[in-house]
């Protein structure tokens, strides 16, 4: 569906998107995962035709979009991090005036208005100002607007930013319908857990994927082993690893620390007498499966490092 080739957008001497290369296959769900500042909302807008390259090739649906960016438009959708509803319209009204902006014909939009609030279940809200629906109904009323012309391809930057956790959920339902439909989705997120429902995933950095692949992939092309270390004294824990400069990437989560090793048994040994020396009072140790944040953490400390 998409192939991008050596992409790279520049804002004066700051480089946002960096030579990336890569191809989005029809009918998948294609994570990009990163922190603010990565470069996510640039490589979506470059896509979508609204932001023109520095330099490099994006070709949709083996359409090159710096050539065909009207035509592209009728198959694709684009819903940015702050979506452009109509707050004094109600909610079908949004959906109507969105559809005749498509240029989706009246018969057309009557028949899809209904489908529609089947997937987003927003039915029963049809007659409520945009204005005063919850951010998550937002969101969905949103990617609903995005669907009236029914597009193949569907670009979602961050649309579950700040939303609370039962409104993610129902959003990812409605993403795994369009994808049981044939439509071909790419998402970018900050929430690594949201990377994990993805069939394939970009962690991206400073421009670059610094991995791409399938979750399950990514996580194994991390070396080591990752132990989780619960201390009495957590900070006196970090305090003494972090001294001893043999575990500088050390991943702090609430009351625990993370630490991937190389040597399972030799490395075990020698966290017990540091955090023995340290003071960390009692200490448990256990061998933890990595999740993708664990994964994006450590290849960006190295990264950082090297």
């Amino acid at each position: 569906m998409i192939t991008v080739n050596s992409l790279t957008k520049n804002f004066g001497g700051n480089r946002a998107v960096d030579s990336l290369d890569f191809e989005v296959r029809k009918g998948e769900i294609f994570g990009i995962v990163g922190p603010d500042g990565a470069g996510k909302s640039t490589l979506l807008r470059m896509i979508a035709g609204i932001m023109l390259p520095s330099s490099g090739s994006i070709i949709v649906n083996g359409m090159d979009v710096l050539k065909e960016r009207a035509v592209i438009k009728e198959n694709l959708a684009y819903m940015p991090q702050k979506f452009g509803l109509y707050e004094d319209l109600t909610v079908e009204e949004n959906i109507r005036f969105f559809g005749r902006l498509f240029g989706v014909p009246g018969k057309m939009i009557e028949k899809r208005v209904p489908r529609l609030y089947e997937f987003s279940r927003l039915g029963p809200f049809k007659e409520r100002l945009a204005g005063n629906l919850s951010g998550g109904m937002k969101q969905k009323l949103g990617l609903a607007c995005c669907l009236i012309h029914s597009p193949g391809l569907i670009l979602l930057d961050e649309p579950t930013n700040g939303v609370d956790p039962v409104s993610r959920r129902e959003f990812w339902k409605i993403l795994y319908d369009l994808l049981s439909e044939g439509v071909t989705i790419v998402v970018s997120t900050a929430y690594l857990d949201e990377a994990e429902r993805c069939n394939r995933v970009a962690l991206m950095h400073e421009g670059k994927f610094i991995r791409l692949g399938t979750p399950a992939d990514v996580k194994k092309s991390v070396p080591g082993f990752l132990i989780e270390i619960e201390a009495g004294n957590v900070w006196k824990a970090e305090e003494a690893l972090r001294k001893s400069g043999r575990f500088p990437d050390i991943i702090r989560e609430s009351n625990t620390i993370k630490v991937f090793i190389h040597d399972r048994k030799g490395d075990t040994e020698r966290i017990k007498k540091i955090l023995s020396r340290g003071g960390a009072g009692k200490i448990s140790m256990r061998e933890k499966t990595p999740n993708l944040e664990n994964c994006f953490m450590e290849i960006v400390m190295k990264g950082d490092k090297q």
